[in-house]
């Protein structure tokens, strides 16, 4: 680990330890644009950045106020300083709707803000059991009038459509007037792309009874949503309440004026509602808000809130990672899982986005860490959720066969980044050139079938997906004429920083991978599912010598290794370019890319992120202890981490080869990489990929899990900071608990039915409800150890 890097892991926690909440104890301003992050809250549909409600007076550059849609976004044509042939002509940005939030507080006509008067109280927390964020404030304005303010918001995850923002105030020295001005603001922008413009169109605004609704629509993808409010008061009987309401250009306000008493409290409960001609016809996506809207108030605040509850607490059985020792890593590994939840796509037509439903950045794109690094912690705890991102993939493959024609390859080629399923970047040297994209979707269809068995899903659409990725594989590649071995040329592993190169390693280790899985898969297709099997062949027009072909390149692929230093090439240049030492590289010219002029960065011996290592990692069963040893030892201190994907990979495979202090560090890292703002970057959004990652890290780090073939195995360690750690994973219809202490490993199957597994490479067979307790991995035994 970089010395730079060690140095930020000593630094200053922002938020008190707790092992189920994130809690704000003051307000400053230095801190609110990484806190806006911190404290989103969503449903994997909708999702809100943690801003104030009251308007926010301090300096615009230290806030990005945010209301997103999953999947809903809209275009606008790439301008390309040189074109060239078949570039993608069309990008897409998740955009920012509708501000519902909006609520301002006047006491007797002094507007609350956290800037102005004296703040004598405060403290905002995410409560990750109750699935709330509350707010307490007790503010005394500039004439003396004091009060506390009590509110509390969330996203429903048993209604996706649905929000709530209860909004109490309590007099502390003064009777008089206080006016709620509650609105729904239509006059937003989008704050990261299209030149932060305003993206969405203002289409109708007005009331309906006692509710008001407004409908936008993006300027050019013509996707309309409707949001509809509900503000019902819970007051003291016998108070006086006058109401107006009005619509102002594009922003609907209701102000309500109570005649308040000292010491009495009064309540505002906004209830929200949003629709989208994706759901629902466009002309009744505003009836629909209206009565989803309706159906949230009829059930009230009390009973959202404990549907809420209900709703975490299966999640927190299905998941919940338990660890003695470091109560700030318990709690960055729930909020992680959390904030995961709540930002992924169940419905099979949208999947997370690079930055969730927490900011603007990566314009709300899926990238391939959707099936590297949060797939997998579906498959091990929600496995239907894992299914469902799958599906989506399917749901774009004809665009991304559409994609393979662009650049002339047969097959499908998905998308480097994409929302609705068109290629969005401009950049094809660090987009379209990363083949190995398709590779990493075959991996997570193997991953998902070998831990659920679940072949009704794999013939009915993985298998296809198979089928067009390995034609995309034999028609990118080529057969060397001097060595006779299948080669593939102009191509980027996940090192973002090698563009261009020839025989990525990683690349062709998956793409291998992916030749034989399509063709195995195939062939057990036929066996035990002719009749679907025909229909594929006739739908795709499959030919044996095709199959043939994928047989032929997988068998003759080049797989680059160096025989004099022992280690699988990066790819066939990269021993050849000029070493670089990144301890010299001044911190502040870091990430490189944001510093560097990227002719600078591509002749050096420098990496982005975990390329070979991370090769070792979904490939591990093809490489020995040994192997993995020399290749860390190599390409790990030329590695900047530049990529929030990098840390737990390094921390896994230092894991394994016995590094356990070092794989400790990165597991602190990307543990704890949003909530310590590691990158210094998180006002833009949380990094998605590192909330599912930080997982991984404990769970194929130090419990060492693998899964080769459908062959569950464990190799578990404690590390020497923790006391023991527990967690669970559902893997063929089984719930397994594994608990490692410093007694040992103990693993126990939740089933009627009996479960094998390996631990240290002895078999075991669990029956149900019956629990082994076997002795920790013995680093002892490896030669590496005994030299140190």
């Amino acid at each position: 680990m970089r010395e730079f890097h060690e140095k930020k892991l000593e630094k200053e926690k922002q938020f008190a330890v707790h092992p189920w909440r994130i809690i704000e104890e003051d307000f400053q301003v230095e801190n609110n644009h990484h806190n806006e992050s911190i404290f989103s809250i969503g449903n994997g549909f909708l999702g809100l950045r943690g801003t104030l409600e009251e308007d926010y007076t301090g300096p615009p550059e230290t806030t990005t106020p945010g209301f997103y849609i999953n999947g809903i976004y809209d275009s606008e044509e790439i301008v390309y300083g040189e074109d060239a042939p078949n570039l993608p002509g069309w990008s897409q940005t998740i955009v920012n709707l509708m501000d519902w939030t909006r609520i301002n507080i006047f006491l007797e006509g002094e507007k609350f803000d956290l800037l102005e008067g004296e703040v004598e109280e405060y403290r905002r927390v995410l409560d990750m059991r109750s699935g709330v964020l509350n707010r307490k404030v007790v503010w005394c304005s500039p004439q003396g009038r004091k009060a506390r303010i009590e509110i509390e918001r969330l996203i429903s995850f048993t209604n996706r459509k649905l929000g709530l923002i209860d909004y109490k105030i309590t007099p502390l020295n003064f009777n008089g007037e206080i006016r709620f001005e509650s609105s729904i603001d239509g006059d937003v922008k989008n704050h990261h792309h299209f030149r932060k413009d305003k993206v969405m169109k203002f289409e109708s605004a007005g009331f309906a009874d006692d509710r008001c609704y407004l409908v936008q629509t993006t300027s050019r993808s013509d996707i309309k949503v409707a949001g509809a409010v509900k503000n019902e008061l819970d007051i003291p009987e016998n108070t006086r309440v006058s109401k107006d309401r009005f619509v102002l250009d594009e922003e609907i306000i209701e102000n309500i004026k109570i005649s308040a008493s000292q010491d009495e409290r009064f309540s505002l409960q906004k209830y929200a509602a949003f629709l989208t001609s994706r759901d629902v016809p466009a002309d009744r996506i505003k009836k629909r808000a209206i009565l989803n809207v309706n159906d949230g108030a009829e059930k009230g605040v009390e009973q959202i809130k404990s549907e809420q509850k209900k709703y975490l607490e299966d999640f927190w059985s299905d998941f919940d990672v338990f660890l003695r020792g470091q109560g700030y890593l318990q709690q960055a590994l729930r909020y992680n899982a959390f904030q995961l939840i709540q930002s992924t796509g169940r419905d099979g037509r949208t999947n997370v986005p690079a930055k969730g439903l927490t900011g603007e950045f990566y314009e709300g794109h899926y990238f391939w860490d959707s099936e590297t690094y949060i797939v997998p912690f579906y498959i091990f705890n929600r496995p239907q959720i894992a299914r469902k991102l799958l599906e989506y993939r399917y749901s774009i493959l004809d665009e991304a066969r559409q994609n393979a024609r662009r650049v002339k390859l047969d097959g499908a080629l998905f998308p480097w980044r994409t929302i609705d399923g068109k290629e969005a970047s401009g950049f094809f040297m660090g987009s379209t050139v990363q083949y190995h994209i398709d590779a990493d979707i075959a991996y997570a269809l193997y991953l998902y079938l070998t831990a659920t068995e679940d072949y009704d899903f794999l013939y009915d659409k993985g298998a296809e997906i198979l089928l067009e990725t390995a034609r995309m594989w034999v028609s990118c590649g080529h057969f060397n004429k001097r060595t006779g071995e299948f080669c593939f040329n102009e191509v980027c592993g996940p090192d973002e920083y090698k563009p261009g190169v020839d025989n990525n390693c990683f690349t062709n280790y998956m793409a291998k991978f992916n030749l034989r899985f399509a063709r195995e898969t195939l062939a057990k297709m036929k066996e035990e599912a002719p009749e679907r099997y025909t229909a594929l062949i006739e739908k795709t027009n499959l030919t044996d010598d095709e199959i043939e072909d994928w047989h032929t390149a997988e068998k003759n692929m080049k797989l680059p290794f160096d025989e004099e230093l022992g280690i699988h090439t990066q790819d066939d240049s990269f021993l050849s370019k000029e070493p670089l030492d990144i301890e010299e590289i001044p911190h502040e010219q870091l990430p490189l890319v944001a510093n560097w002029h990227p002719l600078t960065i591509w002749r050096y011996q420098v990496i982005k992120q975990a390329d070979v290592i991370l090769l070792m990692l979904l490939q591990g069963d093809k490489f020995t202890l040994e192997e993995k040893k020399a290749n860390y030892d190599f390409y790990e201190p030329k590695t900047t981490h530049d990529s929030s994907l990098s840390p737990a990979v390094y921390s896994i495979i230092a894991s394994e080869i016995g590094y356990t202090e070092e794989a400790f560090k990165y597991f602190i890292q990307i543990s704890r990489l949003d909530l310590d703002d590691f990158n210094e970057n998180t006002y833009q959004g949380l990094h998605t990929a590192g909330l599912g990652s930080a997982w991984m890290t404990l769970v194929y780090g130090f419990a060492g899990m693998r899964n080769y073939h459908g062959n569950l195995s464990f190799r578990p360690y404690l590390p020497e900071k923790l006391e023991g750690y527990q967690f669970s994973i559902y893997f063929k219809s089984r719930e397994l608990r594994v608990r490692v202490t410093e007694k040992g490993a103990s693993y126990r199957v939740i089933s009627d039915q009996e479960l094998e597994l390996e631990h240290c490479d002895k078999e075991v067979i669990l029956r149900p409800g019956e629990e082994k307790v076997l002795p920790l991995r013995d680093f002892s035994r490896l030669p590496w150890r005994n030299e140190e």
